[in-house]
């Protein structure tokens, strides 16, 4: 007899995926462990205060890797693979800086214990659990639901009645809340949320599961207002510069090699200067590593401005600063002067962004924010140049204006480093 999944079966599956569960194991795997180890195997030859020190530390670690997890995660795309040794490094430097600031007594061995036992538990529990479990959302029946049939990360249920019965097995409801929903519709999604399940607007969720924003017209962000949060759009400035002024000794070097790998490679100036649109549509020079062989003029200027697949112009040495992002690093000092971000919507060539201004509509929308040298669509799409592709692209940049914010910065951050390891979008 085919056994029907009850609600019991399914709060007992569901509960190893549980945020409290993970919680509540890393705080035993990552402080309690190190602490009682330490207590128990070398009695006699601990210090109390260092080692409770070191508990208190792991502790906060963990909690603050926790949060800034689930800060990152409900951004589309993400696996906790990817950001769960960036988070608990972060973390647990956090507290290390503190300590060294503070000059307060630590276990260094229970630090350094309860960090790999952090880690270890994160992705022993994401590879044994969280890896398999799939995402099952129940559909309401009505309206502009269609297209999320063309997401296939999730398995997505149809509802057949408006019943919680219906809803067994389901992780969350999603509907079309602008549609005409029938009224006993209306009373089962009410129902669903007094009983504690999620409903989910169907644009919204799409924009979760894509990345991208529809551009039909143009969208509010999260505060309201087409205009970003003024606040850390200023404090993201100063933490530009600040970023960009540490990092220019460490830059400067790899400048120098990348310099002279090009000198010697082709003919020409090192560095490549082209007119951009920036912030608030203000044109200025971007500044990169020459990649490409000077052109002899036969091509016209949209043409010339556009890299194709496999370009015949693109220099031995330009490949390789390509597909590792190094050719971006001269726009440190667009930085500096404060033209550009690190982390931003990618700026065009002039005459490619007038190309699309006539082409896309809200596409000077994009320049609400400043440039930067990576962006959302960057990490999730590649290079683009034709009209049809910019047009996604344009998608992925009005989700990050959307949604801007520290968290998404930092999630852009993590996957940019994917991007110069793995080559993904450069021509």
């Amino acid at each position: 007899m085919l056994h029907m999944p009850t609600k019991k079966d399914a709060r007992r599956g569901a509960f190893v995926t549980r945020r409290r569960f993970a919680l509540v194991g890393a705080v035993i795997a990552a402080a309690l462990i190190p602490y009682f180890g330490r207590i128990l195997l070398v009695p006699g030859t601990v210090q109390i205060t260092p080692t409770t020190n070191a508990l208190i530390a792991n502790v906060a670690a963990v909690i603050i890797a926790f949060w800034a997890r689930l800060s990152i995660e409900p951004f589309p795309g993400i696996r906790s693979s990817t950001i769960i040794l960036p988070t608990a490094a972060a973390a647990h430097g956090v507290v290390l800086v503190i300590f060294m600031m503070t000059r307060l007594p630590y276990d260094r061995a229970g630090l350094t214990l309860g960090f790999v036992l952090h880690v270890l538990w994160a992705y022993g529990l994401y590879f044994l659990v969280q890896r398999r479990a799939s995402l099952r959302i129940g559909v309401v029946p009505v309206g502009e639901v269609a297209r999320l049939d063309e997401i296939d990360q999730v398995e997505w249920v149809p509802l057949a009645a408006p019943t919680l019965d219906a809803t067994i097995g389901c992780n969350a409801i999603v509907a079309d809340f602008s549609a005409d929903i029938p009224d006993e519709w209306e009373s089962f999604l009410a129902d669903a949320a007094l009983a504690g399940i999620i409903v989910y607007q169907v644009k919204n969720l799409a924009e979760s599961l894509t990345g991208r924003v529809e551009i039909d017209h143009l969208s509010e962000n999260t505060f309201g207002s087409l205009v970003p949060a003024r606040g850390y759009f200023h404090l993201k400035e100063l933490l530009d510069l600040g970023f960009a002024l540490v990092m220019l000794p460490l830059v400067l070097p790899v400048l120098a090699v990348a310099a002279i790998a090009i000198r010697f490679d082709s003919k020409g100036p090192v560095f490549f200067r082209q007119a951009r649109i920036g912030h608030a549509g203000h044109s200025f020079k971007v500044i990169k590593f020459r990649t490409m062989v000077i052109g002899d003029g036969s091509l016209d200027p949209r043409a010339a401005a556009i890299t194709g697949d496999y370009d015949p112009r693109v220099t031995r040495v330009g490949g390789f600063l390509r597909r590792t992002r190094i050719d971006e690093l001269p726009q440190i000092f667009n930085i500096i002067k404060g033209e550009m971000s690190w982390i931003g919507p990618r700026p065009e060539a002039e005459i490619l962004s007038l190309w699309y201004v006539g082409e896309l509509p809200f596409y000077r929308y994009r320049h609400v924010v400043k440039p930067g040298i990576s962006g959302w669509a960057q990490t999730n799409q590649g290079h683009v140049a034709e009209v049809a592709d910019v047009h996604r692209k344009l998608q992925y940049d009005f989700y990050y204006i959307k949604y801007f914010s520290p968290w998404l910065d930092l999630l852009i951050l993590f996957k940019t480093i994917r991007t110069m390891a793995t080559g993904f979008g450069s021509r």
